[in-house]
C-alpha cells in the first residue's frame, strides 16, 4: 500500500518534469563551494573542497535529493538524508514514514530553500546551523520539518533532516488517514499503467471533458457580461472578437484545473512539479491577456482618432501601445526567470547595461519618439494645418513615429526629425481665429491737414461698417513723417480663419481704401528713388471738397478725432455690403 503513495513515477511525467525544469540551471551552478566549520583549518585558494555527491551540501539539495529517492522507493537511499542512528530497516521505515508525513502534511515550495552552502545566513528565530523547511500538519497537529548542519569527521558538513523532526515523525504518521480512492478502490490504486496509478489516468481523463465544458461556460458568461458592461465597446467592433480574449481566458481555466487536480493524492515532489507548470501556465496567459486587450485598446482609439482625423495621435496609441506589449513580455520572461531560480539581480543589471548600450545606440531614434509624444500631445499641430517651421512653409500632410512631413508652397515635400520639431520654433497659421489686417498706406506730402482728417475718419468709418471686420480692432493712425511721404498705419482683425477668404476681404479694403483716398484728393506718395517724370497732380476739386466737409464737421462738433463716438461706432456696425451688390460671386456669400 506504501509504494502506491509515491507518485510521478513513469517515463511521460519524467519527460515533462525535465522539461518543466529545464530552464532551471544546473545545482552546482547555483550552489557555492562549502565553507570549513570553525575551528578547522582554511584549505589553500587552489584548493577546491568537494561537494557532496548526494547533494547534501545545501538544504536545497537536501530536500531535492530525499524526495528523488522516496519517490523512486528507495528508502535506502533516502535514509541516507536522516540524521538518525536506528538500524538500517528502522531508518528506512522512518524516511518512508517522513515522506508520507510532508506528501500528506506539507505544502512548501522547494524553490524558496537555500542553494547556498551555508544555508540562510538571514537573522531568525534558528541558529545559523539549522534551516526550517516548513510545518508539516495533519489534523490538529503539526510538526516543524527541520534541517541541520553536520559536519563527520573530517568530510565536508552537510544537510540532514533533523534529529528533533524526526522523534515526532512516526506519531505524526499513524495520525494520516488513507485516501478516500485508497480506501474505497483499491484496486485502481494497485493497477499501473506506466508505473502511474490507475486513479490519476482516469482523474486525468476526466479533466479533459470538464476542461472544455468549463472553458465553454465561463467564455460564454464573459461574453454576455462584456456586452452588459460595456455595451458601447462591443457595438464599435467588438472588444471580445477583436482581443479573442477565448484563447487566455481558456489557458487560465487549465491553471486553475491542474492546480486543483495537484491537490488530490499527488506527493510533494509531484505538487511541486504541478504548481510550477501551472504557475508558468498562468503567467504566459496573463501575459496573452495583456497583449490581446493591448491590440484591442490600441485599435479601438486608433479608429477614433482616424474618425476624428487625428492621424498624430494614432502615432502616439501606436508607441505606448507597443511599449506596452514589451513590458508584459519582460515582466512575464523575468518572473518565469525568478522561478526558475536564477538571480533577477544580474539579470536585471544586465539587462541595464544592456538597454544603456541600445540607448546610446539609437539615441536618435528615442530622441524622435519621445519628440513625437511631445507634439501629439501639446497638440501644437495635426494633419491639413499650414505652419511655418523654421525655415519651411506648407502644410501638415503626417505626424509620423520618426517625423513629420510638411508639403511646401512648391509642392515639395520637407521631412523633419520630430526630435527636432519638438526643440524648434514653430507658427501654426491654422490655429488662428483671426488674420491681421496691417498696412501702412504713404501719402503725398501735398496732402493737407484737413485732407488728411478726411481720410483717416473715413478709411475708421470703412473698417466700423465693414461686416468681416472685428468692430473692436480697427485702429487707423497718422503716425509718422516718413522720407517721402506722410505715413499711416491700419490695424484691424478679419473674422476669418481661411487665408483664401481673408485675401478677397484684404482686397476688397485696400481698393476701398483707394477710393477714399481718391475721394479726398489725395495719392499716393512715391519714393525718391522709384519717382521718374512727372507726378500726376493732386485734384483741387475733390481736395477742396473734402476739406469742407471737414469744416462741416467742426461746424457740427462732430469731428470725428481721435475717433468716433462709441454710439456712432455701433451705428456704422455691418453697415456695408459685402461682397458689393455687382460682385459676380454675390451669390456665393448670400
Amino acid at each position: 500500500m506504501e509504494k502506491e503513495r509515491t507518485a510521478m513515477k513513469s517515463t511521460p511525467a519524467k519527460i515533462m518534469f525535465l522539461m518543466g525544469l529545464a530552464f532551471v540551471p544546473p545545482l552546482h551552478a547555483l550552489q557555492t563551494s562549502p565553507k570549513p566549520a570553525p575551528g578547522t583549518a582554511q584549505p589553500a585558494a587552489s584548493e577546491k573542497v568537494p561537494e557532496d555527491p548526494l547533494g547534501r551540501s545545501t538544504p536545497h539539495g537536501t530536500l531535492e535529493g530525499f524526495l528523488k529517492a522516496a519517490d523512486h522507493d528507495d528508502y535506502e537511499g533516502a535514509a541516507q538524508y536522516l540524521d538518525s542512528k536506528l538500524r538500517p530497516q528502522q531508518k528506512q521505515e522512518l524516511a518512508r514514514q517522513l515522506k508520507l508525513v510532508m506528501d500528506r502534511g506539507l505544502s512548501v515550495n522547494l524553490d524558496t530553500l537555500s542553494r547556498d552552502t551555508e544555508g540562510n545566513t538571514q537573522e531568525g528565530k534558528l541558529p545559523i546551523t539549522r534551516e526550517l523547511v516548513g510545518v508539516a500538519k495533519v489534523g490538529s497537529k503539526s510538526l516543524d520539518i527541520l534541517l541541520d548542519h553536520i559536519q563527520r569527521g573530517k568530510n565536508p558538513p552537510i544537510w540532514l533532516f533533523s534529529a528533533e523532526t524526526l522523534v515526532g515523525v512516526p506519531e505524526m504518521a499513524e495520525e494520516i488517514q488513507p485516501l478516500w480512492v485508497e480506501r474505497h478502490a483499491k484496486t485502481l490504486v494497485e493497477k499501473r499503467l506506466f508505473s502511474i496509478p490507475f486513479y490519476r489516468w482516469i482523474g486525468g481523463l476526466i479533466t479533459i471533458p470538464l476542461f472544455l465544458v468549463v472553458s465553454w461556460l465561463v467564455s460564454r458568461l464573459l461574453a454576455f457580461a462584456l456586452r452588459r458592461i460595456f455595451p458601447r465597446l462591443t457595438e464599435e467592433g467588438g472588444l471580445l472578437s477583436q482581443a479573442h480574449l477565448a484563447g487566455p481566458v481558456r489557458l487560465l481555466i487549465l491553471v486553475l484545473l491542474i492546480y486543483l487536480m495537484s491537490r488530490l493524492g499527488y506527493s510533494l515532489a509531484g505538487r511541486q512539479f504541478w504548481t510550477r507548470v501551472a504557475t508558468v501556465l498562468g503567467i504566459l496567459a496573463l501575459v496573452w491577456l495583456a497583449l490581446r486587450l493591448t491590440d484591442a485598446v490600441s485599435g479601438l482609439m486608433g479608429r477614433r482618432f482616424r474618425q476624428s482625423n487625428l492621424p498624430g495621435r494614432i502615432a502616439v496609441v501606436q508607441l505606448a501601445g507597443g511599449l506596452s506589449k514589451a513590458l508584459a513580455l519582460t515582466a512575464g520572461l523575468l518572473l518565469i526567470l525568478y522561478l526558475a531560480g536564477f538571480n533577477l539581480s544580474a539579470v536585471l543589471t544586465g539587462l541595464g547595461v544592456g538597454g544603456l548600450a541600445v540607448a546610446f545606440a539609437a539615441q536618435k531614434t528615442l530622441e524622435n519618439l519621445f519628440g513625437t509624444v511631445m507634439i501629439v500631445s501639446d497638440r501644437v499641430v495635426r494633419g491639413g494645418d499650414f505652419c511655418r517651421i523654421g525655415d519651411s512653409v506648407g502644410t501638415i500632410e503626417d505626424v509620423g513615429l520618426r517625423s513629420t512631413r510638411v508639403r511646401t508652397n512648391a509642392r515639395t515635400i520637407v521631412s523633419i526629425p520630430n526630435g527636432q520639431l519638438a526643440s524648434m520654433s514653430l507658427e501654426n497659421f491654422s490655429a488662428r481665429d483671426q488674420i491681421l489686417f496691417n498696412p501702412t498706406i504713404g501719402l503725398r506730402y501735398e496732402t493737407s491737414a484737413d485732407q488728411l482728417r478726411f481720410i483717416l475718419a473715413e478709411t475708421r468709418r470703412l473698417l466700423y461698417e465693414h461686416p468681416r471686420v472685428a468692430s473692436q480692432t480697427p485702429r487707423v493712425r497718422f503716425v509718422k513723417f516718413g522720407g517721402s511721404s506722410l505715413d499711416l498705419e491700419v490695424f484691424a482683425y478679419v473674422r476669418t480663419s481661411d487665408f483664401n477668404a481673408f485675401l478677397e476681404i484684404q482686397e476688397d479694403l485696400l481698393l476701398r481704401i483707394m477710393d477714399i483716398i481718391e475721394a479726398g484728393g489725395s495719392g499716393f506718395a512715391f519714393s525718391q528713388m522709384s519717382f521718374i517724370g512727372k507726378a500726376r497732380s493732386l485734384d483741387a476739386e475733390k481736395g477742396q471738397a473734402a476739406i469742407a466737409e471737414v469744416g462741416r464737421w467742426r461746424q457740427e462738433r462732430q469731428l470725428p478725432f481721435p475717433d468716433f463716438r462709441p454710439e456712432q461706432i455701433a451705428e456704422l456696425q455691418d453697415r456695408i455690403e459685402y461682397p458689393p451688390p455687382e460682385s459676380a460671386l454675390r451669390n456665393r456669400h448670400v
